[in-house]
């Protein structure tokens, strides 16, 4: 008796989780031909899943990257999967400033339009520094972002109506902004969750000043998902994670879908500096929304990256 009644419990207790882990489907069907897409990080987990459904759609996918030997063998996946060979591989490190603006000012000289920026970049909770001296996390998961899209804004702009769709994560709502110390880089987990809120500010200011611009940028929760950032850590935490994972965690493909939802759908449109997961806008914590800390911290981005309109014009004039 005691065990058919831990059988079924067993049961019970997956057929919860497989609920809990169940998650919508982009249903969009729209054609992406004649459109260019860059993707971050785009050689893995959810970034290499929505390469390959944007290349199915007919996009010329650039995915970025700082790992050319991963990114080689991705860049043959992508184009196989996608039964498309305008897929192309480029370098890029996020955590270096100066590699940010050559990468862009090369873009700019060899490309002829972007339609769609996915900030797909980011790294997990860790203690390290940018080679800028910033915290790693802030400074890839937020300044990175920050200064890629700003120094790409023109070419979006030239080909509106675009879209800028940064991802960024629910935990979120665990932390809130120092400005007395933005730099912040003692427990990894809350400079992670205070980058992630720095993503959801960094959209809606971007939706602000892009408003009138046809540029429309949304923030994306894709969900908790299984990806390769835990081979950063030990041993011991993967298999920690492994067993969580399993239970409570989705799959890179499962993960793509409110990325790609977000980078096709014109859903989103009326939701301009909006916050989307599962195919489906969402609500912010109140703080989230406050356009006055966002307008804020986009100052102070400017300045702790050098950003102004004169470094903006370089690099304009730097292209014609």
């Amino acid at each position: 008796m005691y065990a058919l009644i831990t059988v079924l419990a067993a049961l019970l207790l997956v057929l919860i989780l497989r609920h809990l882990k169940r998650r919508r489907v982009c249903l969009d069907v729209k054609r992406l031909d004649g459109k260019t897409a860059l993707i971050t990080d785009g050689i893995s987990g959810i970034g290499k899943e929505t390469a390959i459904a944007l290349a199915k759609r007919g996009a010329r996918v650039i995915i970025a990257s700082q790992d050319e030997e991963k990114g080689e063998s991705a860049l043959r996946q992508i184009k196989r999967e996608s039964v498309s060979m305008n897929v192309k591989l480029v370098y890029l490190n996020m955590a270096n400033l100066q590699c940010i603006r050559n990468f862009c000012k090369e873009f700019l000289q060899n490309e002829k339009r972007l339609d769609i920026l996915i900030n797909n970049a980011g790294v997990p909770a860790l203690l390290d520094w940018t080679e800028n001296g910033f915290s790693l996390c802030f400074g890839v998961n937020h300044l990175g972002t920050f200064l890629l899209t700003n120094l790409l804004l023109d070419m979006l702009k030239s080909c509106s109506p675009s879209r800028v769709v940064t991802v960024t994560s629910d935990v979120y709502k665990y932390q809130k902004l120092d400005f007395a110390e933005l730099n912040y880089n003692i427990v990894p987990l809350f400079t992670y969750c205070r980058s992630k809120l720095a993503n959801i500010y960094f959209t809606h200011e971007l939706a602000n000043q892009m408003e009138r611009h046809g540029v429309t940028a949304c923030a994306v929760h894709p969900g908790y998902v299984v990806g390769d950032w835990i081979s950063q850590f030990s041993i011991l935490f993967r298999i920690v994670m492994y067993v969580i994972s399993s239970m409570f965690f989705i799959s890179s493909q499962e993960g793509a879908q409110s990325v790609i939802h977000c980078a096709v759908s014109d859903d989103i449109l009326k939701h301009n500096g909006g916050y989307f997961s599962d195919c489906r806008p969402c609500k912010l914590r109140s703080y989230a929304q406050d356009s006055g800390i966002a307008k804020k911290l986009w100052e102070a981005s400017e300045i702790m990256v050098n950003l102004s309109s004169s470094n903006k014009k370089n690099i304009k004039a730097s292209v014609q």
